[in-house]
């Protein structure tokens, strides 16, 4: 019989990182900090459960004081009583009678959610010895959507259909479990941040090519089209045809813009663009769909599953890029991938340094799901700050084996 484990107190923690020389920059967030609010569970054995939400360091705070505020509905409770019914406790949180009127399920309350729910993973899986994916592909199919909150999705998805979409994906099962011993593939955003001069670019892309990666992307979204298409050409002609090159406007674009700047970034055969425009903006999205025959991926700012329900029905979405910090954390990432399974959509995390968590979330999303084993972002700037840094070689992720969610900053980084 398993041992009980009582959540005795939960503690937040503003964390904030000073990038150097561009890094990070992009075409909005043009000099941002790199940020965690932490919640940190104590418990009553030596198990601790640590969540991360991510922010640009402005407002952290806020977040923090959030996660304070709704911890009250974890407090007290026994992680495998909590995780059994899992779904009901998160709906608890996300429809907090006070808090839900600063979103609904958006902003600073939904990025404490986060953290919240991610530090209840945490612990589940330490208190199993085992990292988050093998947590998650083990669990059988009714004991993993019991920790999901089907409400809003009962038209697109519900549960038993959500049960039976993971059991149908037990065929071919065990060829994809080789993606533990392979690696699952990353692609490089390091090489092309806003702010980097073409020299550094150029060096960037090379040192990429060396340390194995064969996918990479470029920032976008300079008021003068001209300097993006120019600095597209030079990445790929460093980097070759035979190259999978991305490019990432985070939002800076308006619709008539964007479909401009698409018809000439098609030339260079991308991948995908990324963020184009205003990232609520469902029917934009859509028009450029039909304006420019490009990939769109998207995600990084959709808070919530309603917008993703609908950016995934919409049938704009080339590439789902949930973020397990930005939606209310692994739950809610886990039903969007379920979602977005359902209409055949691949998943491809935004990471923002938070490859983290989300190299447990892509093995589950393939051995379980099915999804296509296809790219994971990899940011590494902050890596020296944890205690089991996502590791990388020859571009690809090698699977992290320590119990948890790899989310454990080193001790003499917290400041309670």
């Amino acid at each position: 019989m398993k041992k009980p484990i009582v959540i005795k107190r939960c503690q937040a923690n503003d964390m904030r990182f000073e990038l150097q020389d561009g890094a990070g920059s992009d075409a909005i967030h043009v000099n941002p900090v790199y940020a965690y609010a932490v919640c940190k569970l104590e418990t009553d054995s030596n198990h601790e459960g640590v969540g991360l939400a991510f922010t640009l360091g402005a407002g952290n705070n806020m977040v923090c004081q959030a996660i304070e505020y709704l911890s009250k509905h974890i407090d007290g409770k026994e992680i495998y009583e909590l995780m059994a019914d899992f779904g009901t406790t998160y709906k608890q949180m996300a429809d907090d009678p006070s808090l839900r009127w600063l979103g609904p399920h958006k902003g600073v309350v939904q990025l404490a959610l986060a953290a919240v729910v991610n530090a209840c993973y945490d612990l589940w899986a330490k208190a199993e010895g085992v990292p988050l994916w093998k947590l998650l592909i083990d669990l059988p199919a009714e004991q993993l959507v019991n920790t999901l909150d089907f409400s809003y999705y009962e038209d697109v998805l519900t549960k038993q259909q959500a049960v039976d979409l993971i059991n149908e994906q037990k065929t071919g099962r065990k060829e994809r479990e080789s993606i533990l011993s392979d690696g699952y593939p990353g692609y490089d955003t390091s090489v092309g941040w806003f702010n980097y001069s073409d020299e550094k670019i150029i060096k960037n892309v090379e040192l990429a090519l060396e340390n194995g990666f064969t996918a990479m992307k470029l920032k976008v979204g300079a008021k003068n089209p001209s300097h993006d298409i120019r600095r597209a050409e030079l990445v790929r002609k460093i980097a070759g045809d035979q190259a999978t090159i991305m490019f990432d406007a985070n939002q800076q674009w308006n619709l008539p813009q964007a479909i401009d700047i698409c018809k000439e970034l098609k030339n260079l055969n991308p991948f995908w663009v990324e963020e184009p425009t205003h990232p609520d903006d469902v029917f934009a999205h859509m028009q450029l769909a039909k304006a420019v025959d490009v990939p769109i991926a998207l995600g990084e700012h959709v808070p919530n599953k309603v917008i993703f329900k609908n950016f995934i029905q919409s049938g704009c979405m080339s590439f789902n890029q949930v973020d397990a910090v930005r939606v209310g954390g692994v739950s809610e990432f886990i039903l969007i991938s379920l979602l977005s399974r359902k209409f055949k959509i691949p998943v491809v995390p935004h990471v923002g340094d938070m490859g983290q968590i989300h190299q447990h979330l892509v093995l589950f999303n393939h051995i379980s799901l099915g999804h296509p084993a296809l790219l994971l972002e990899y940011i590494p700037h902050l890596k020296e700050h944890f205690q089991s840094p996502a590791l990388v070689k020859d571009g690809k992720y090698l699977t992290p084996m320590e119990p948890g969610m790899s989310a454990d900053l080193l001790k003499h980084e917290y400041s309670f």
